[in-house]
């Protein structure tokens, strides 16, 4: 539902089928110049006690749960709402969550056919049986946990949400899904789209969008939520374990990450190069796979680093929304703040500064108090514990280290507590087989970075989190397996 304030859109939330207001109502912002683009309405704690009890009711007393054509049929009609809804979307994505345009439709690109696979599995899902003996029967099936809890982060609210909420509807649960008040307009538009999806039974799917934490506390406390999707930080995550501990909730958790680019001597630089600028600055570093780390082998180090500070420094940062963009800015201003005392802290412990980007649009430009850019930074250190190394900074700052040997590479690649993804650049073919048995990460890419597939799961290693969304473990995620015996009268 969108109502309008003057000229400015008001998003409700979308409980039990129906649009919902509350007694407070927020602001949504541009994170370009903090230009007031809409309002949106906090949901109250009765609201989200209403949208899991919703679901839980949806889930118990509806056919959702017992009929895989149905839920094959919503999945299929979200995806052709979706489509139709496309330049909307991404131009909205664009203007609220500062992607530039070609970062929005790449995102929203992940969407449908993600869908589109999960209605597939919806109707391919199967189990086991087998004759024990002549009068002994067993049958091993899947079922439906229950009401899904789903936690979105706003650097990608979109394919997120759906990477979440796809399975666990292809498995047969119902979700509650709790989405950042940062793309509060972007939110409300998926809930418009999914309102415009009948065959989407009311109760089915759920969307809150919230400014705090009262929604993602409720649903990992809830006895009515069976399990919990969340994407975020590892900080957070760890939260989330222990409050889903005390009921031994089920959890799948993508957490944070600190990707090495590993590039060896042999590897084509012509490629290498703008991988690399773009695994720092796709999404301005707002990114759980961003390549944050440069690990570059000593015979090319020189050359990788006179190349990649010709092309951070020409990165040219402006709204997402102008097409000749080619960064734009983060989430807000907070967060350049952020990062941007986060990297002077950095540079005073001892970092080498190759590339200061900093705040602004262009080097020495004044910073407005509403404007969230930041310009990519490339630092350079080889102590494997410094916090450079260590910590996820989640924006347009990565660290460049130089290696000697093949067993260096991978013993600094895993100096971290992260696990997420690696990406590994040579033209040695028996080191591109044997190196990512090596390297201790849910995802490993050769020649390539940030390719990903619906069928092929994801998920992290070591701080990274646990379990894995995409494939068809991302269905196992929301299953449970029920072993039934008959024997002969």
């Amino acid at each position: 539902m969108t109502n309008k304030m003057g000229t400015l859109p008001v998003r409700a939330n979308w409980i039990n089928g129906e649009w919902r207001k509350s007694a407070q109502m927020n602001v949504a912002t541009s994170p370009v110049n903090g230009e007031v683009l809409g309002h949106y309405y906090e949901p109250s704690e009765a609201d989200v006690h209403d949208a899991i009890q919703a679901a839980k009711k949806t889930f118990v007393h509806s056919e959702w749960r017992h009929n895989r054509h149905m839920r094959a049929k919503a999945l299929n009609d979200l995806a052709d709402q979706l489509e139709k809804r496309r330049e909307e979307m991404v131009q909205l994505l664009s203007k609220e969550n500062g992607k530039v345009l070609g970062e929005a439709e790449f995102e929203f690109s992940l969407t449908p056919p993600k869908l589109r696979y999960y209605a597939a599995l919806a109707l391919t899902d199967t189990g086991q049986a087998a004759q024990i003996q002549h009068d002994l029967h067993s049958t091993l099936v899947s079922e439906p946990l229950g009401v899904a809890g789903i936690i979105v982060s706003w650097n990608s609210p979109v394919i997120l949400s759906v990477r979440s909420f796809a399975p666990a509807l292809a498995a047969g649960c119902t979700c509650v899904v709790k989405m950042p008040a940062q793309t509060a307009l972007v939110n409300g538009l998926l809930a418009e789209i999914i309102a415009d999806t009948p065959s989407i039974p009311k109760g089915v799917l759920n969307i809150l969008t919230e400014s705090g934490n009262v929604a993602s506390k409720k649903l990992v406390k809830a006895k009515e939520v069976e399990v919990i999707s969340y994407t975020g930080s590892t900080q957070v995550g760890r939260k989330i374990m222990e409050g889903c501990a005390k009921r031994l909730k089920r959890m799948s958790l993508e957490l944070g990450g600190k990707t090495p680019m590993i590039v060896f001597d042999d590897a084509n630089l012509d490629a290498v190069i703008p991988t690399i600028v773009a695994g720092i600055t796709t999404f301005t570093g707002q990114f759980c796979m961003t390549g944050s780390r440069i690990l570059v082998q000593s015979g090319v180090a020189g050359e990788v680093r006179k190349r990649l500070t010709e092309v951070l420094s020409a990165v040219q940062v402006g709204p997402g929304d102008d097409p000749s963009s080619q960064m734009g800015p983060l989430i807000d201003t907070a967060n350049a703040a952020r990062v941007d005392q986060t990297v002077e802290e950095m540079i005073a412990a001892g970092a080498e500064v190759i590339v200061r980007g900093g705040r602004g649009q262009t080097e020495g430009s004044d910073v407005s108090e509403h404007d969230a850019y930041y310009r990519p930074t490339l630092l350079a250190t080889q102590d494997v514990n410094s916090p450079l190394i260590q910590e996820e900074i989640f924006g347009p700052v990565a660290s460049f280290e130089i290696f000697e040997s093949e067993e260096e590479a991978i013993e600094r690649a895993n100096a971290t507590d992260y696990g997420l993804s690696a990406s590994i650049w040579t033209a040695n073919r028996d080191r591109s087989l044997r190196m990512p048995g090596k390297i201790e990460a849910g995802t490993v890419w050769v020649n390539a970075w940030a390719v990903v597939f619906d069928q092929f799961e994801e998920g992290g290693f070591k701080q990274s989190g646990f379990g894995r969304l995409n494939g068809r473990t991302a269905l196992a995620e929301f299953q449970e397996y029920k072993h039934v015996v008959q024997a002969g009268s």
